[in-house]
């Protein structure tokens, strides 16, 4: 039936964590102990004062269809929370509320996009990058990135990317999926090549920026030069566990926002109404609030960093936010295991699957094909048995 569908849908891949994490649900539904480490999703329940202020949302009848672009003391407190936390001067006007961070990744290629442009992709990048910018007409440019450079673009890379084409620049920070985070210094390296190429406009994702160990953030807006080029996109989803609330935001220049708020409206229309309440309460918040769960992270990042040295055959590099370890896993690749040839990540991420009864996704669908994405956002105790598996069965 592909020929009654459209060229658009049929050209679309899905998206290779949500395939992986359903197959472990099937899996474990059949009666098979699954341990997932496929999902980027906190395992802790959203804060009990968010909670109350969705309950308080409620009773007053939060009950109406919303602003297109979020209501207005949303919109307010998040220009707040800008500023504490990243130094960034917007107003409402800058702001956008979407159904989630990967609308507001959406919305903004729609409105920038045209058949042709380029986006230059430092790989790995997040899994639907490359499809949201496909669907918009745009094209991906990957700028290949290993272990040993701690996945990180360089300058150098990023001026030799660059084309007459070159439209925007998409990346994220903490980096899901390695983990790595760029610094002030090295945000300030990438300023200098952009500085040279004033109509590149910037994509920087940084919904992960308060689950971070490196002990500073920086935002890549806050760099002198590039404020008026940037598309900050933020949420709520992991620092706050409210990943099921479906809240994301931007902040942009304000023709930027005009026009997201222009397409969201023939789209979707506004955001949830509890769910815009709820966060209101949560970006305002002291970002000391999370300071348990960021620290149980970091726990669980320094226990797989150990077990995964303890593997022979992986190279991996210490993550620095976020969740997840990257492991570069080339060397199996040619390898017979149990009869099973590896060829490449795939082969190796579903070797795992059946072998160990560990779910992992491949590194293809993140923009290397060398290393396997392992979320850690659950418990100790199951992060030592998974990794106990996975041993045994590279061994």
């Amino acid at each position: 039936m592909n020929n009654v569908l459209s060229n658009r849908i049929n050209n679309l891949s899905t998206s290779q964590t949500l395939a992986m994490a359903a197959l472990a649900r099937e899996l474990k539904a059949q009666g098979k102990d699954i341990i997932s480490l496929s999902l980027g999703e906190p395992d802790f329940n959203t804060p009990d004062f968010i909670k109350e202020a969705a309950k308080k949302a409620i009773d007053e009848n939060y009950s109406t269809y919303t602003p297109v672009d979020g209501y207005v003391e949303l919109k307010e407190a998040i220009c707040r929370k800008f500023k504490r936390d990243n130094n960034l001067e917007y107003t409402p006007g800058n702001i956008v509320v979407s159904t989630g961070a990967k609308q507001s990744l959406y919305n903004v290629a729609q409105v920038m996009l045209n058949e042709g442009d380029e986006v230059i992709l430092p790989a790995p990048y997040w899994v639907s990058y490359y499809e949201i910018i496909k669907l918009s007409g745009g094209v991906p440019v990957e700028v290949p990135t290993s272990v040993e450079t701690d996945f990180k673009i360089t300058p150098e890379q990023l001026e030799k990317a660059i084309t007459p084409k070159t439209k925007m620049m998409w990346f994220s920070s903490p980096c899901n999926p390695s983990g790595s985070v760029y610094n002030r210094e090295e945000l300030t390296a990438i300023g200098k090549v952009l500085d040279k190429h004033p109509n590149i406009y910037i994509v920087s994702d940084e919904i992960y920026e308060h689950i971070n160990f490196s002990g500073t953030f920086c935002s890549i807006a806050s760099i002198p030069g590039l404020f008026d080029r940037t598309i900050t996109v933020n949420g709520v989803a992991k620092a706050f566990a409210m990943t099921g609330w479906r809240i994301g935001y931007i902040g942009a220049p304000e023709f930027i926002a005009k026009a997201c708020t222009k397409m969201q409206g023939q789209v979707t229309s506004g955001a949830n109404s509890i769910a815009q309440r709820a966060t209101i309460t949560a970006v305002e918040a002291d970002p000391s609030v999370l300071n348990n769960m960021v620290a149980a992270f970091k726990n669980r990042r320094d226990l797989v960093v150990g077990l995964a040295k303890e593997i022979p055959g992986l190279k991996i590099n210490i993550p620095e936010g976020a969740f997840y370890l990257f492991p570069d896993v080339s060397s199996f690749f040619g390898k017979t295991l149990r009869g099973k040839m590896i060829n490449n990540a795939d082969d190796l991420s579903m070797y795992l699957l059946s072998e160990a009864n560990v779910a992992t996704v491949t590194g293809d669908a993140f923009g290397n094909p060398n290393c396997l994405r392992i979320s850690y956002a659950t418990s100790e105790d199951l992060l030592t048995e998974a990794f106990k598996r996975i041993k045994e069965a590279l061994s």
